[in-house]
């Protein structure tokens, strides 16, 4: 297939992935009509998030390196039928068994961000690498902030099942558009997948997840919590030995040892704790009633318009970092970003009684996230192995995603610790929520400061060999100690041999 136009590449990851980060957030809001709609407790409503966060914290690893395996185009397609496949399974279903069942399935889609900047770096100009990655950063980023504004209008006009039957027939336009017009990365990995790597990745993770998502429900000493966290960690320990043996490993060690690897990871997961817990929780304070103490009684649609300064700012941050990081650099858009939140919750900490102030915290944090969400993945993506970047940047997504389920469930342990007569939380548990979350994310802009700046290997930008082309594309993968993690915007190629 000749190559086709990059721009039509773009709008394809983007639509991908914009949707899967939608689906996050979308049905949150409306748990509360789901379960009254599909007569079931709060409980089990709630698995309706938890699958759906556990599915794509096991597939966006895995599939990442089944990509740098047996080709990124073909992987994205199957990827984009399985999110097609869970939307359309969730629009349908007769009960809440079958819809957390389809979340599972859609679940699948958190594949889509790695295989997504592996195409574009694969596919694009060096040189336009850093920008369009930090512009399909901000779509990810601001797909959380439509599915918050959104669900509620959506919801309110047709029905809930329309949070499912809208981003089905977007998936299956991508899915077409795709299969004719993406072109197949001529770039492999060789080896095969790890699958024993595999099993006890998913394993720990699941086994981690689980009881943080689940802990409010069983309680934080219950013999499930516990046994599971312990189950955790004999299991990560396993993982961590094999994968350091094996010779074709899901994760190579190596690249996440690179310094500025674990230092992005670390930020990432600082980072994470923040912002999906702000996400979770800013809602449910503009939702209560004033009679509480605090709060504006809000509507779900009244409270995701709140959120529509943080959609916005996130957008506008991220595509505008594409075009400062040149000049100021990805490590200095992520120290910045995580800063702005740290400065958004403290805000939000000490004033919250009008909703203009809700709405200025919200503008400020998003701008934070959009820079933050382009500067990590800039920076995971240069300074890895090329034929490394799907497992790479799936582990920093997951990395992220851990991190907010930590922060997530301690929010939640303050939040809920103590509850009024009327059963609303006091006042005093948000406060302190919001405070710990802006400690937080000042924490992962200190990380965000120990990311290492590194000189770019190679000649001017835009005058290294495309990607996957010539004759390096056809060597066999240099260690990884032998390539020279370049900053950002610089070729991102393998490093020239000695």
């Amino acid at each position: 297939m000749p190559r086709t136009s990059t721009r039509l590449t773009f709008a394809v990851l983007a639509t991908g992935a914009g949707v899967f980060s939608m689906l996050q957030s979308l049905i949150a809001p409306a748990l509360p009509t789901v379960q009254h709609a599909l007569h079931t407790s709060q409980s089990t409503a709630t698995w309706v998030m938890t699958a759906y966060l556990l599915s794509a914290s096991v597939f966006t690893p895995i599939l990442g390196r089944v990509g740098d395996l047996i080709g990124k185009k073909r992987t994205l397609v199957a990827v984009l039928l399985a999110v097609l496949a869970g939307c359309l399974l969730a629009a349908l279903a007769p009960s809440i068994g079958v819809l957390i069942v389809a979340r599972v399935v859609q679940g699948i889609g958190g594949a889509l961000f790695p295989l997504s900047f592996g195409i574009i770096r694969d596919e694009f100009a060096p040189s336009r690498v850093p920008g369009s990655i930090s512009n399909l950063s901000a779509v990810i980023a601001a797909g959380g902030g439509v599915g918050m504004v959104a669900a509620g209008p959506i919801v309110s006009a047709l029905d809930y099942r329309w949070l499912f039957w809208i981003p089905v027939a977007i998936v299956a336009a991508a899915t077409l558009i795709a299969v004719r017009y993406v072109p197949e990365s001529p770039r492999r990995t060789g080896g095969r997948v790890n699958w024993l790597g595999a099993v006890l990745l998913s394993g720990w993770l699941v086994a981690l997840l689980l009881p943080l998502s689940q802990a409010g429900v069983w309680g934080w000493g219950s013999a499930r919590v516990v046994g599971l966290f312990a189950l955790s960690a004999v299991l990560f320990a396993l993982w961590l030995t094999g994968e350091a043996r094996s010779r074709t490993p899901l994760i190579d060690l190596r690249v996440m040892r690179l310094p500025a690897v674990w230092t992005t990871n670390l930020a990432a997961l600082l980072f994470g704790a923040g912002m999906y817990a702000i996400w979770s929780f800013l809602p449910g304070f503009v939702q209560t009633p004033s009679a509480a103490g605090y709060g504006f009684g809000a509507s779900v649609t009244a409270s995701g318009l709140l959120m529509l300064p943080m959609l916005v700012a996130m957008f506008v941050s991220g595509v505008l970092s594409g075009r400062l990081e040149p000049r100021l650099g990805a490590k200095t858009l992520l120290v910045c970003g995580a800063a702005f939140g740290a400065v958004a919750l403290a805000f939000l900490a000490l004033w919250h009684d009008a909703q203009w102030q809700i709405a200025v915290v919200a503008g400020l944090f998003g701008f934070g996230i959009g820079l933050a969400f382009a500067s990590m993945a800039n920076l995971v993506v240069g300074s890895v192995p090329a034929e490394q970047t799907g497992a790479a940047t799936g582990m920093n997504a997951n990395i992220r995603t851990i991190g907010g389920s930590i922060g997530a469930a301690v929010t939640g342990v303050l939040v809920t610790g103590r509850l009024q007569p009327s059963g609303l939380p006091y006042e005093s548990g948000y406060t302190h929520g919001f405070t710990l979350l802006a400690v937080l994310c000042l924490a992962a802009a200190l990380a965000a400061l120990l990311v290492p700046v590194r000189r770019a290997a190679g000649g001017p930008a835009g005058k290294a060999p495309r990607a996957g082309s010539g004759p390096a594309a056809s060597r066999p993968a240099e260690p990884v100690q032998s390539l020279q993690p370049v900053e950002p915007g610089a070729p991102v190629g393998p490093a020239p041999r000695g």
